[in-house]
Formats: structure tokens, C-alpha cells, sequence
């Protein structure tokens, strides 16, 4: 089956997703092709069964297929149910003049799924809570990891393998992958992780045009075209916790209103590195008018951006590195932000705020007071209001907490 549309800012200003409906009978395999001129457009892709949402690439596939037993990475497989299917077009850049989608679907399927590239070997590294001695509560130990990864289930280059040993070379005890808009990698985390000695945990990144969060938990796939209170509602109904993602970050800041606020936010993203003296984020949090259980994440895609999983890093206290653990834990709080595993640190520990390894920084309440760290073992006498931060004498952000 092969249709053809042309797509105009008209059909972009009425809905920004633009459904193709297809009959689909009884078959083993479906394939979709997408194409259109690149040059002029820029074009998501995902996929609706009759029963239900199956999957989503954004622009980082122009094919996809879909088999009772495997699929595209982003697309879930399953039977193949006789009815209407829909092709979900994201019309994220339509140019003034239109352009033309061409559209073609195979049942069967002409090929097979992609293959997966080859996966390093799992190698015997150790871990951040086993390498630095942090004073924890009684029967705890702190834990370092990253929120924010993406894998070849949405627009990362790696696959989840290549992804975790990634990970555990880096010395995390656990990474969230958050691919976009899909569920599909949460089968494969459990078993992955424990091949590769880290906990990864399942994540979706709710990605619209006005902003990003992020869905922790064994969820449902999360309908990222309604409006984020229904997002929030759900995660919640369902055990899992919401994050705003990088709220401050140019034409991906969050613009949606809410009716009421999320408990956490991704106060470190890798978009802070370059400089980490931009302090817009403590505009932001003024703004926001409540209190938030920060996370970082390293937003990592691929190798060659220069950015490591685990740059900002994030700390958890937690009595093992287990999903269940760590996403309890992650839920309730308190968390510490640091700008690698082994940087200088703010933890509470027992209601108490402690600066670690940290001699020569500044401490700095919410309130703008500043006070010089002298040592590297330091119990902080807080005045101020919370969230803390450290920085360097210019001013360069290393650490937070709440």
C-alpha cells in the first residue's frame, strides 16, 4: 500500500500530529516506510494498533517493523490485530510551501528487524558506592547514577547493551533510560542489567514541542499528546513519579501550565556543562514556588557528543541497588546533585547537611548566603533556606541538595 500526502503549516497549526489510517487484516509482519525531502522538513514517526499505541521513533527512523515476536527498536511487538492502524506523523518543522509524504506499507514485512549492533564484553569495574566511603543512614549506602540516557529505542546510537557497559565502566551503580515516547526497552532492562552489574531503570521521556519530563516507573506508555496534567495524573495512579525535564534549556524549556506541580525536576542537565555558571535555573525554581526533589541527568544520546553517562551524576541513599530500591528511593527523596562520581558533594544524612571532599568551595543557600568550606569533612550550620549548592571561587557550580 502505498499514500501520499502533502503536509502544509495549515494541517501543523490545526494538530501537530497528523494520523494516516490503514486497513491492516490478518498478517504475520507490518513494515512502514517513510519518506520525504529531509532537507525541507523534519518529520516524526510513530505507529497506533487497534488496540493501542505500538510504538514511536521520532525522526531518528525512516522504517519500522513490527512481527508477533520482534520489532523495531521503539516499536513493541505482539500480535498483529486485524483493523484500523494509524501511521502518527509529528509535524515538527513543515516549511511554508508544504511537503509531500510518501508513505509505504508491507504486509508482510520485505525485511527483517534492524540487527543489533555487537555488544561489549562486561567488565569488572567498582562502582561509586563502593568507592567512596560516604556516611549514610543506618543500613544505607549512597548511590550514584544518571536519570536521563537514551538508547537505539528512541534517538540514542547505542543499544541497551552498549548502554550499560557504558554505564558501569563509568563506575554508575544504575541509569534510567528514558527513551522517547516508548515502553519498548522496558522488557530487556532487568535482564541487560544484570548482565552488565547495574540496575537500569525504566523510564520514558514524555517529548512535545513545549517542554520534556520524564516518567519513572513500571508504567504504561504515556499518551505524550495530551495535555501533562493527564501525564501526571497517570504516573502517579500507577506508582510511578514525574520529573520536568531541563525546564530551562532554549527551545526545549517547559512552557505548559499546569494545574498542579510535579515533586521532582532535572535541576543538572548536561546543556549546564560548558560553563555551570548559569544560575537562570535558580529563576526558575523561585518561580516555581515549591519545593522539588532534584535529579540529574546527562541527556546522554551518543559517544561523540562529549558527554559521559553519569556528568551530572545523582545520589540516592538506598539499602541496595535494586529497581525496586532505587525507585522508592528516587520517589521520597533526598537526593544530591554532583558533577561526576568522584566530585565534591552536599548530602543530608539524618537531617544533617554535610559537605564532602569539598575544601576550598562556597556554600550557598537559596537565599544568597555564602560561607567558605575548610574542610574536607564539614557539618553545615544551615541559617538559610535550602537548596544548597557549592561552588568554586569563580563561581562554577559543583554540587546541590535541597
Amino acid at each position: 500500500m502505498r499514500i501520499s500526502r502533502t503536509l502544509t503549516p495549515e494541517d501543523r497549526a490545526g494538530n501537530l500530529y497528523f494520523d494516516v489510517p490503514f486497513e491492516l487484516g490478518r498478517c504475520e509482519s507490518l513494515e512502514v516506510l517513510l519518506d520525504y525531502d529531509r532537507s525541507r522538513a523534519v518529520i516524526d514517526l510513530g505507529c497506533m494498533g487497534p488496540d493501542g499505541w505500538r510504538g514511536w521513533s521520532g525522526g531518528a527512523k525512516k522504517r519500522f517493523v513490527i512481527s508477533r515476536t520482534a520489532a523495531s527498536t521503539g516499536y513493541c511487538s505482539g500480535e498483529l490485530e486485524a483493523g484500523v492502524w494509524k501511521v502518527v506523523l509529528g509535524l515538527h518543522q513543515i516549511p511554508a510551501e508544504g511537503v509531500t509524504v510518501e508513505l509505504t506499507i508491507n504486509t508482510p514485512a520485505t525485511g527483517g528487524v534492524e540487527a543489533e549492533p555487537s555488544a561489549p564484553s562486561p567488565v569488572s569495574t567498582v562502582p561509586a558506592s563502593r568507592r567512596r566511603n560516604l556516611p549514610a543512614a543506618a543500613g544505607m549506602r549512597w548511590l550514584a547514577g544518571d536519570c536521563h540516557a537514551h538508547s537505539l529505542h528512541s534517538d540514542g546510537s547505542l543499544s541497551l547493551r552498549q548502554l550499560a557497559g557504558e554505564a558501569a565502566r563509568n563506575g554508575l551503580d544504575f541509569l534510567a533510560v528514558t527513551d522517547h515516547n516508548t515502553v519498548s526497552h522496558y522488557p530487556h532492562l532487568q535482564g541487560v542489567g544484570h548482565e552488565y552489574g547495574i540496575a537500569l531503570l525504566p523510564g520514558q521521556e514524555v517529548t512535545t514541542v513545549r517542554g520534556h519530563a520524564n516518567a519513572y516507573g513500571r508504567i504504561d506508555w504515556v499518551d505524550f499528546r495530551c495535555h501533562p496534567d493527564a501525564w501526571l495524573d497517570q504516573v502517579e495512579g500507577e506508582g510511578g513519579f514525574l520529573s520536568i525535564n531541563h525546564p530551562v534549556a532554549a527551545d526545549c524549556s517547559w512552557q505548559w501550565q499546569l494545574s498542579r506541580k510535579p515533586s521532582h525536576a532535572e535541576i543538572m542537565h548536561e546543556t549546564w556543562l560548558p560553563n555551570r555558571r548559569d544560575t537562570s535555573i535558580w529563576a526558575w525554581l523561585s518561580a516555581w514556588g515549591e519545593p522539588v526533589i532534584p535529579l540529574g541527568g546527562g541527556d546522554f544520546h551518543r559517544l561523540e557528543d562529549g558527554h559521559p553517562t553519569g556528568l551530572p551524576t545523582t545520589w540516592v541513599q538506598s539499602a541496595e541497588p535494586t529497581e525496586e530500591g532505587l525507585l522508592a528511593a528516587l520517589k521520597t527523596g533526598p537526593t544530591a546533585l554532583s558533577m561526576g562520581i568522584d566530585a565534591p558533594l552536599l548530602l543530608r544524612v539524618d537531617g544533617e547537611l554535610l559537605a564532602l571532599d569539598a575544601e576550598g568551595t562556597i556554600l550557598v543557600d537559596f537565599e544568597g548566603r555564602r560561607q567558605l568550606i575548610r574542610d574536607s569533612y564539614a557539618a553545615i550550620d544551615t541559617q538559610g533556606a535550602g537548596p544548597y549548592r557549592l561552588e568554586t571561587s569563580d563561581r562554577r557550580i559543583l554540587a546541590l541538595t535541597t
